[in-house]
């Protein structure tokens, strides 16, 4: 039996598609001008194809010479910059607050929601609240406090500011909240301690928040450009973004070469986002689908 779509349906589908294909042509852009030959990267109209593609079957004879100047971008880019460094750092920043995030708002959000105590609501209320206000009004107080405490030029001046994330309390929260409370008390007539009852029954229902919390933490950290270029001054201590950052002030702003860390740099969160979204679309769905 067919089934047949109604024309809001089909309505719906175009505007998705279109939706995507708006998304991810950014994406395409960079990736293809980090492929595209030298003589094309700035031509007027703009190729949406890599050149080097069509000209590999059209020019057999200059195929070596067109790989070369295909992957020149890349070329230029290990082994005239510094970039493996700022690779280095932004991975161990990144990780090691999205590790810290998850550890310390799984158990706030598990607090919250399954422990009673007073004022629980208000200081619920309170941190959410918190979200409310922008970043840059707390850029200059922080700024001074990492000043104080002598954590200016130090990777640390980047780890602890973030390891406060607020969304993940509101996202963490929420979703133990779904948890049924009788779980938790079965563990507990079974002899398991409060510690033991979190790690092995709240956090393996709690992975799609995990997973979701987990990819937001990682995109916003391997992505923050503003704070890092604040507080670091030694180049061998710059994360990704700003290190890119400096290419244009070493008269290195080739467009080819940026975009060819443009596209390193957007590799891990392709990764990530792949190797965990079936718990990431689960975790967006919390509350919003009745199982």
């Amino acid at each position: 039996m067919r089934i047949k779509h109604s024309p809001t349906r089909w309505l719906t589908y175009v505007v998705l598609l279109v939706w995507a294909v708006i998304s991810l042509l950014p994406l395409y852009w960079v990736f293809s001008t980090a492929l595209q030959l030298p003589d094309y990267v700035e031509s007027e109209p703009p190729k949406m194809i890599p050149m080097g593609i069509i000209e590999y079957f059209t020019h057999p004879e200059s195929r070596s010479q067109i790989v070369t100047d295909t992957f020149s971008g890349f070329q230029q880019l290990f082994h005239s910059t510094n970039i493996w460094r700022w690779f280095f750092n932004s991975g161990y920043i990144s990780i090691v607050v999205t590790v810290g995030i998850l550890f310390l708002d799984t158990m706030a959000g598990y607090a919250l929601a399954k422990k009673d105590f007073p004022g629980r609501n208000l200081i619920f209320w309170l941190i959410v609240a918190t979200m409310m206000v922008p970043g840059q009004i707390t850029l200059v107080p922080l700024f001074i406090m990492v000043q104080k405490f002598g954590l200016m030029n130090t990777h640390w001046a980047l780890i602890l500011p973030d390891l406060s994330m607020v969304f993940g309390v509101f996202l963490m929260r929420q979703y133990m909240l779904s948890i049924p409370s009788d779980l938790l008390d079965a563990a507990k007539i079974d002899g398991a301690s409060e510690w033991k009852t979190f790690w092995t029954v709240v956090v393996p229902l709690a992975k799609p928040a995990l997973a979701t919390l987990g990819i937001f933490t990682f995109m916003n950290v391997w992505n923050s450009f503003l704070w890092p270029i604040i507080v670091l001054n030694d180049a061998d201590l710059y994360t990704l973004p700003v290190g890119l950052k400096t290419l244009q002030d070493q008269n290195l702003a080739i467009f080819k070469l940026l975009m060819s860390g443009a596209a390193v740099a957007a590799v891990p969160m392709i990764l990530v986002f792949m190797a965990f979204q079936r718990y990431f679309i689960k975790g967006l769905t919390v509350g919003g689908v009745k199982e």
